[in-house]
């Protein structure tokens, strides 16, 4: 077995023998010799330009909705009020001078974050930023961009599609890794094949390495427009809108979750809620992969989930309830409510929980 460090983090490569969902269930959670791993949703794009400046904007947003995790210090700062904005400017460009990034981009990101004005800077500098940006939201030196590939792209789509992450390799130091339909009318995309069993996660057995894959293709160095594949107009039609995700940040509430960030809101001013901790990661059996829980109280081994329209599907679905079934053989009791429950109910989901901590409290004290 070989571990994830056999992946290129430098080129564009399929990762072959799993399908987008496996592979999902193989990075959550994110293994620990893996790169930051944020999934990018690929619709057809017009040009190699808009696919990498569309890319570019939601990679900048998730950015903006982790901070502060990647710009040390800046934990109590909440909001551009009073000395907001110049004291994460600051620590951005101490943090620049201590490492690797580019001050005034990473200055910007952080300003954007606080004022949510985007930053205006060239493609090439925000491909390289937000690369480290992300992988350090999670830890990591590297990040890869996981692209779930779209049944029906045209010839000239799918040239687009390799094109524009072939530039985000080259010119932001992103590993691309491409899961989903093929890409027939592209045949410069080396195979890496993946393949990784549900129930065993942070460990693959790929037959090509990252040597083997051959060197990373590089492109010119003009921004993507002076070497753009153009698609036919579209028309009037709005072109559906691309979708990046990302791992959530242990210790909070996931950014783009609005139940788990209401159900934190609700939780926040009840003295009984202590002791809870978010997106946390717990290891049932030492033979066993670990596991990323929404919401956790240790002292009382009781878990949390709220779960989205996703863990409806048949491979999710059968996921959860194996975890549900390794987690109670552990002690812990699993509470699931739907993101629909929490956002309609809060209140009756609180006084569940509420109702379970208490008892289970009680219990440990008589006991």
């Amino acid at each position: 077995m070989r571990s994830w460090t056999a992946l290129p983090v430098d080129r564009v490569v399929r990762l072959d023998g799993a399908d987008a969902d496996t592979v999902a269930l193989a990075i959550d959670p994110l293994p620990s010799d893996a790169p930051a791993i944020v999934t990018y949703a690929a619709v057809q794009e017009r040009s190699t330009t808009s696919m990498v400046t569309s890319v570019l904007d939601e990679l900048e947003a998730a950015a903006a909705a982790l901070f502060p995790a990647w710009l040390p210090g800046a934990e109590g700062i909440g909001g551009p009020g009073g000395a907001g904005v110049p004291a994460v400017r600051v620590l951005a460009r101490r943090k620049a001078a201590d490492g690797e990034d580019f001050g005034p981009f990473l200055a910007g990101l952080a300003e954007r974050a606080l004022t949510g004005r985007p930053s205006r800077f060239p493609p090439e500098i925000r491909a390289a930023g937000l690369a480290r940006a992300l992988a350090a939201s999670f830890g990591r030196s590297r990040m890869s961009l996981l692209v779930r590939v779209p049944d029906g792209l045209t010839d000239a789509a799918q040239e687009v599609l390799v094109a524009g992450c072939e530039w985000l390799a080259h010119r932001g130091g992103f590993g691309v890794w491409l899961v989903g339909a093929d890409l027939p009318a592209v045949d410069r995309v080396p195979r890496v094949p993946f393949p990784l069993k549900p129930g065993s996660p942070g460990t693959l057995t790929p037959s090509l390495t990252a040597a083997e894959a051959g060197p990373p293709r590089v492109l010119p160095g003009a921004p993507p427009g002076d070497r753009a594949a153009t698609l036919p107009s579209a028309g009037s039609a709005e072109m559906p809108r691309a979708i990046v995700s990302y791992p959530a940040v242990a210790g909070r509430p996931h950014p783009a979750s609005p139940s788990e960030r209401a159900l934190e809101a609700a939780l926040g001013s009840r003295g009984w809620a202590a002791g809870r901790g978010w997106n946390q990661t717990l290891c049932p059996h030492p033979l066993a992969g670990p596991v990323r829980v929404d919401l956790l109280w240790q002292a009382e081994r009781c878990v949390v989930e709220v779960d989205g329209p996703d863990h409806r599907g048949a491979l999710k679905f059968a996921e959860d309830r194996s975890r549900d079934v390794r987690l109670q053989l552990a002690g812990y009791a699993v509470l699931r409510f739907t993101d629909d429950q929490v956002l309609t109910d809060a209140q009756g989901v609180i006084r569940q929980i509420e109702l379970f901590l208490r008892d289970r409290r009680r219990a440990t004290q008589e006991g």
